[in-house]
């Protein structure tokens, strides 16, 4: 809780909080930390096929939050994120925040191939250009996306969530693996904060479904090895990685990520690699039934999220959230 308590509750109370059809869960619980009604709203859709939003809550001069991640299908949930914000926007909402757990573009974040966009940075103008003030979201796959919006960011990360699992277990002779070089910063956050040492893949991604991992930099034999990254997708890097550290030796295996995505093949790869002591993962994303290995475990991040929504109303720092090192504004 803020030491401002009052003051925040009284914030809070000019705040707005609806929710699109892609994780109507995560906003819920949200809401109920912040103990708040989570407001109304509707989606149609013409026989054209074209998505039509109403708001059905007041949103004049309101501190408006919509939550919604970009996961499948990604484009069916963008359109409705923007549609949600232009209709905010309409009702002359003094500010929109766009709350998206998951920002599916962030992997489209380079041109490197001729002739091809960049749509993290086309969708993060779409997100302004529809309404958006401000944007919350969590670990974006390449940190320089965070550059893309011309709004402000509060780019949270879930490391301290998935520190405190990992502190309940018996860490002795653990190593943090990261797939790739570029994962390997955040992977020596949970590290530092798990007192235990980095190792890390080197990478090279051939195709969306296929990747090389032609070395590990670092020691992994004989250790227990926590296999720590942003996200697991069709989990090609994944199980990958595995066979690089069974191969040079490594004990008992467990997986962390963020955004626990899983599609196309990946429960069936992981459900192969029988060795796997857990996966756990945050509900940034959500978990359909059909996906529930027995060994996965979920970690909730609605509270964090939670927190930079207060703080926001309040005028606080979010950033002193997920920082070691001390903020000042």
């Amino acid at each position: 809780m803020l030491s401002d308590g009052v003051d925040s509750d009284r914030a809070l109370r000019d705040i707005t909080v609806f929710t699109g059809s892609a994780h109507p869960e995560f906003a819920q619980e949200m809401c109920d930390i912040l103990g708040i009604e989570l407001s109304p709203s509707r989606t149609t859709r013409f026989s054209n096929d074209c998505l039509q939003v109403q708001l059905r809550s007041n949103c004049r001069q309101r501190d408006v939050f919509i939550v919604q991640p970009l996961v499948p299908p990604v484009q069916e949930h963008l359109v409705e994120l923007c549609l949600m914000l232009d209709a905010a926007r309409g009702a002359s909402a003094a500010h929109i925040t766009a709350v998206i757990p998951h920002y599916a573009y962030a992997r489209s974040d380079k041109k490197d191939a001729p002739r091809i966009s960049i749509g993290g940075r086309l969708v993060a103008d779409m997100i302004a250009t529809a309404g958006a003030t401000r944007v919350v979201t969590m670990a974006l796959h390449a940190p320089q996306v965070h550059g893309f919006f011309s709004i402000p960011v509060d780019h949270l990360n879930a490391v301290h969530e998935l520190a405190e699992h990992f502190k309940q277990r018996d860490l002795t002779n653990t190593v943090i693996v990261s797939p790739d070089l570029g994962n390997a910063k955040v992977a020596t956050q949970l590290a530092r904060k798990l007192d235990l040492t980095v190792a890390a893949g080197n990478k090279r991604r051939l195709a969306d479904d296929k990747v090389v991992i032609e070395s590990i930099v670092g020691d992994v034999q004989d250790k227990n090895v926590i296999v720590f990254d942003d996200e697991i997708a069709t989990a090609a890097s994944t199980v990958e990685l595995l066979r690089l550290v069974r191969s040079q030796g490594a004990r008992r295996i467990s997986l962390a990520c963020t955004h626990g995505l899983f599609t196309g093949p990946a429960i069936e790869r992981l459900g192969a690699e029988a060795d796997i002591d857990e996966i756990v993962i945050t509900n940034t994303v959500p978990l359909a039934p059909e996906k529930r290995l027995p060994n996965i475990s979920v970690r909730s991040v609605a509270p964090l999220f939670a927190e930079a929504v207060r703080r926001i109303t309040s005028g606080q720092s979010v950033s002193s959230l997920f920082s070691d090192e001390p903020t000042y504004g």
